[in-house]
This record gives C-alpha cells, structure tokens and sequence, in this order.
C-alpha cells in the first residue's frame, strides 16, 4: 500500500484517473457513446465499487477499508475539491456558450417546450418516489423525493445536434426550436434545483439568530434566492462594462481568463455561503454575465476548456464512479427496480410533455414526436445536478440511477431521432430570416459537446 496523502502521492492519483478516464473516453465515443460515460466507469473500475468490496482490491482507495488498495488517500477531500473546481468550471463554461441573443429570440414554442420538459418529468419523478420510503424516498423524506423529479429535469443537447447535424436538420424550423428548447430547460432545471436545495436546507432554527435565524426559514431561503439574482444580475451589468472596457484595452491577453475565472469563483462562493443558493447556480450566472462581453467570453472558453477537460471535468466524472456508487454497500433489488421505472419515465415524461406542447403549435404528429425525443437525452448536467442533489441529502447510491438514465437516453435517442425523420420523405421548412437566408444556429455549441454527450 502506497500512501496518497502528500503532493506526490496525489499525483499518482491524478495519473491514474486521467490514463483510465482518456482511455474508456475513446473507447466510449468509438462506439457512438458519450465520453463521460467512460469517465464515470473508469472511475468505477480503478476505485473500491467493484474490485475493492467484491475482490479486497483497488487501485485508489480512502481510509476506513479493509482491502488492499494500491493507493490510499486519508479520505475524498483532495479529490472533492478537484471535482468541485471541475464541476464549477462545466457550469461556466456552459453559461459562456449561453447565446442570449438566441435564448431572447427563441420564441414561445420553445419556452413553453422548455417548460414542459421540466415540469412533467419532475412530477413524475415524484410521483413514482413516493411509494419508496424502503429507499430513503416517500412523504416522510419528501424533498429526497423532489431531488429525483429534479434530476430528471435535465436535458443534453450535444447528441441532439450532432443526429440533426447529420440528417441536414439542424437549420430547420423544427431543429432550431428543439436546440433552443434544451438551453432553456437546462435553465430552468438549474433554477429549480436551487429552490430545492435551499428550500430542503432550510432546516430548525434552532439557536439561531439574527441572519443565520433569517435564512433557516423556508421562507428566508426564498428571499435570498430571489436576492441572489436580483443582485447577481444587478452587479453582471457593471461586471460586463468593466470586460468590454478591459477586453478593448488589452485584448486576448491572459488576464481577461484569470479575471473571469476568479469572477467564477466568488460568484458560486457568494451564491452558497451567503445566499444559500447552489454554487454551480453562480457559477453558471457568472458565465452568462461574461457572455455579453462577446470577444473576451470567446477567448475565456477556450482557455477554460483547456484546463477543464485536460485535468478538471475528467476527475470530477471519474470521482463519481470512485465515491459514490458502491456495488456492495446500499444497491438492493428494490434501487435497480426503482432505478429502471425512473429511466423509463424520465424518458416518456420528455417525449409526452415537450411532444404535446410541439402538438399544440401546430407541428404533425410526427414532427412532435422528434421534439419530444429530441429532449430525452441526458448527459453531464443531470450528474452535476445529482452530485448537488447528494450534497444536500440525497442518498448515493441514486447516483446508479442516473448513470442509467444518461446510458438508455444516449442509445435510444440517435435510434429514436433517425427512425422518425426517415418515416417521412417531406422534408421539413428552414428558418428563414428576414433576408430570405437560411440562419444557421449555434445555440446546441455547448461545451459538452467537447466530452462527447
């Protein structure tokens, strides 16, 4: 056993997880799978969910096991803190890929496909938690049960865009009001969760006073959240003033990166130390704040993205499969059952709720259907929103169940999308601007794309 509780030590960890997440990352996007798929199952196989509790071997391991492990850490706190940079860095650099321009012009249908692919996934995510109180579920742990309808609110836009890319659909009317859909939902999504989890930490009083007293009220949690934009957005104007002047005084220099990065860090700070409000939420803010300073938002996601899928992104996804799921410990009958009735209505909640809202603005029945597919897949937002979920309470071994989610939505989608394009010959009207061109959308150019999902 080699201790891993010092720099270098930390370092052969850091080695192993980067050598096995590149190499089942290339492996999974070979077989038209997503990158972070692989991440989560190296994750699994050089941490203690297989080897170590079923064989008394692994290869990274944590204080308190009785196996044999290759590499000891003293506990997950070095690599919690590399996933925690990692998960804030997705989250900003999503929302520096945030077109609001996009978002603004995106129209009704996609708003209120949005919001129907929020909505009747959460409450059926609900709905089939609540007879589960075996698992940690039911009325008495309601908000674990709100954590699962959440869960399921998260849409991956990446696979969308790369099967309407390839089926010369993208342009459409159709293919744009999808791909403007998924953003917005993941907004939502984002939104929601932040509710819940400050609603769901809103505990006793207690002994409290004052401020502290102030935000343990369920309806203290709210108001601050409220606050947290209403300031957040409020302080973004001046922020993004500040960056258009710097970006024209010294422009692509590395300090426009650094000062954004650091904007990041105290946006996702604030949001959870004073507002109580989830830190990705802030960090997500934050990048969508430095968004409207077009060029200076440009060069920072490219130099972001370098640090965040070289070492960052890699080792949060790879931390989950090390951490938190466990093949041995809390995996029943009863979670693989509940795991497979959740998947399966995470999928037709998407299908049903986005495809009936399509319906009721005129688009065929066909054309419906493909919205509503177009929405199922699932990818590293809906791990970013679990993750959070477990912070806040949720049990870990959920996370299987999203791990499933991602699996069948990611196989099914492109099968599903394709099916449904090729049952009809017409093909469906572009978008057309003012000019009479077509108008090509970047909105789906999000940053998963980079892991393949």
């Amino acid at each position: 056993m080699f201790e891993g509780n010092s720099a270098l030590g930390f370092c052969m960890v850091l080695a192993i997880i980067l050598l096995s997440t590149k190499f089942l990352g290339l492996v999974f996007r070979k077989i038209g799978l997503p990158q972070v798929l692989g991440y989560i199952i190296a994750g699994i196989i050089i941490g203690p969910a297989i080897f170590g509790d079923l064989c008394g071997f692994s290869l990274i391991g944590f204080e308190g096991k009785e196996y044999w492990c290759f590499l000891e850490l003293p506990g997950d706190n070095a690599l919690s803190i590399f996933s925690k940079i990692g998960v804030l860095f997705l989250m900003f650099s999503t929302g520096l890929e945030t077109n609001l321009k996009e978002l603004k012009s995106a129209g009704l249908a996609s708003t209120l496909i949005a919001c129907a692919g929020v909505a009747v996934p959460m409450v059926l995510g609900i709905l089939i938690a609540l007879p589960f109180s075996e698992l940690g579920l039911g009325v008495t742990n309601i908000y674990n049960c709100i954590f699962i309808g959440a869960i399921l609110t998260a849409t991956s836009v990446a696979i969308t865009v790369s099967v309407l890319k390839e089926l010369g659909k993208i342009n459409t009317k159709l293919g744009t009001t999808i791909v403007s859909a998924a953003i917005i939902d993941d907004v939502i999504g984002i939104v929601v969760l932040s509710v819940v989890t400050g609603v769901a930490g809103a505990g006793d009083a207690g002994s409290l006073t004052g401020f502290a007293w102030f935000k343990a009220q369920w309806w203290g949690t709210l108001i601050m959240i409220v606050a947290f934009f209403v300031v957040g957005i409020g302080l973004g104007f001046g922020i993004s003033m500040l960056f258009r002047w710097l970006e024209r005084k010294w422009p692509n220099t590395h300090r426009l990166p650094v000062f954004s990065i650091a904007v990041c860090f105290l946006y996702a700070w604030a949001a959870e130390e004073i507002f109580g409000v989830a830190d990705i939420t802030g960090a997500f803010l934050a990048g969508i704040i430095l968004s409207t300073a077009h060029r200076s938002s440009e060069y920072t996601d490219k130099k972001v993205e370098v640090n965040t899928y070289t070492i960052f992104a890699p080792v949060f996804f790879a931390n989950i499969g090390i951490s938190n799921i466990s093949f041995a410990e809390g995996m029943s009958g009863w979670l693989f059952l509940f795991a497979a009735l959740t998947v399966l209505l995470g999928l037709i909640g998407k299908i049903v709720g986005c495809g009936v809202v399509a319906k009721c603005f005129k688009y065929g029945w066909r054309e419906s259907a493909i919205a509503g597919v177009g929405m199922m897949a699932r990818g590293e937002v809906a791990l970013i929103v679990t993750g959070k979920a477990m912070e806040a309470g949720l049990p870990s071994e959920f996370m299987i169940m999203t791990v499933l989610l991602i699996l069948v939505s990611s196989i099914l989608t492109p099968i599903f999308l394709k099916l449904l394009y090729g049952k009809g010959k017409d093909n469906l009207p572009p978008v057309i601007n003012d000019g009479g061109e077509q108008t090509p959308t970047e909105i789906g150019k999000t940053s998963s794309e980079n892991l393949g999902t």
